[in-house]
């Protein structure tokens, strides 16, 4: 296990290198920060200075050169919109984030595990169809169209949660459901899937054979070995929660990561959009890293060493 990780945290570095290198590529293309930084009537003197002072001069491989240099240190330079570093920035988002990332993923683990598992165990009945076909809907269902039909009916027409906002759990439910239903959706359909293959193999019905109960049977010996492509599904997804909330923080005025993201790319104020991309390209690597160690919590079988 430990030459395992080892090895992981060594291919970690070289992927992290691409990431800084395409998010000073995208830096550099979307236009000039001495245009965005200064108004229309700046004179030429002080875009030349300004453009000293960020260090616009130099080739592009000696500013990537001090890049690299200022991000190890944790610096991704000023917000030209808040006036301050852009990393606190996010930091003080991510939080807001985190929270609604988790609550949909639970979200979706509740509706995903049970539905997925009746959908199996009763193969093609009436409840097959009506989930099958539940989970393609909630595929399809746009986020943002989810979020404000839920707004309309429980909101606006049955007052039950508030209609934007953070801050107490009623804040936390609807934007939850909103983007865990899209995920719920897929893992539904993957866990049946799963559970299914299982189902058929030879230990379940040795398991039967010697009278377990069906839950048992389901539950300890299925339901376990159906979670592993499940678990890769999870952190995948990561991105999906982390970067993609921003639609639905939005929608719903959650004061996350996402939304600050959006306004940061209409206000073409860079250091925050790559402190972002740098932040969320973070979770990705290592969500995928702690899914490669579920494998092997979920099935003693698999070895790494």
């Amino acid at each position: 296990m430990k030459k395992f990780l080892f090895k992981q945290i060594l291919q970690i570095i070289p992927v992290l290198f691409l990431i800084t290198l395409i998010v000073f590529i995208l830096v550099n293309v979307t236009g000039d920060p001495v245009t965005l930084a200064l108004p229309m009537d700046a004179t030429e003197e002080e875009r030349e200075e300004l453009t000293r002072a960020l260090g616009l001069d130099k080739p592009l491989l000696v500013q990537y050169g001090v890049f690299i240099s200022n991000l190890v240190q944790g610096d991704f330079g000023n917000s030209f919109k808040y006036q301050e570093a852009a990393l606190p920035i996010i930091l003080d988002r991510l939080p807001a984030t985190l929270e609604l990332a988790t609550a949909s993923m639970v979200v979706a683990i509740i509706i995903s595990v049970p539905l997925g598992i009746l959908s199996a165990t009763r193969r093609n009945s009436f409840l097959d169809l009506f989930i099958t076909g539940g989970s393609v809907l909630g595929k399809a269902m746009p986020n943002f169209w989810l979020g404000i039909m839920l707004i309309l009916l429980f909101s606006v027409t049955l007052g039950m949660f508030p209609v934007s906002g953070r801050g107490t759990m009623a804040h936390l439910v609807l934007p939850a459901i909103t983007l865990g239903a899209g995920i719920a959706a897929q893992m539904t359909r993957l866990i049946r899937s799963s559970m299914l293959d299982i189902l058929g193999q030879d230990y379940i019905r040795t398991a039967r054979a010697k009278g377990l109960v069906e839950a048992i049977v389901i539950n300890k010996h299925g339901l376990r070995n159906a979670l592993i492509p499940v678990i890769t599904i999870m952190a995948l997804q990561t991105s999906t929660l982390i970067g993609g909330t921003l639609i639905t923080e939005t929608v719903f005025a959650w004061p996350g990561m996402g939304q600050l993201l959006i306004q940061s790319v209409n206000a073409r104020d860079m250091a925050v959009v790559q402190a972002a991309t740098f932040i969320i390209a973070l979770f990705v690597i290592f969500s995928n890293l702690f899914a490669d160690l579920a494998y092997r919590f979920l099935d003693p079988r698999i070895k790494y060493d």
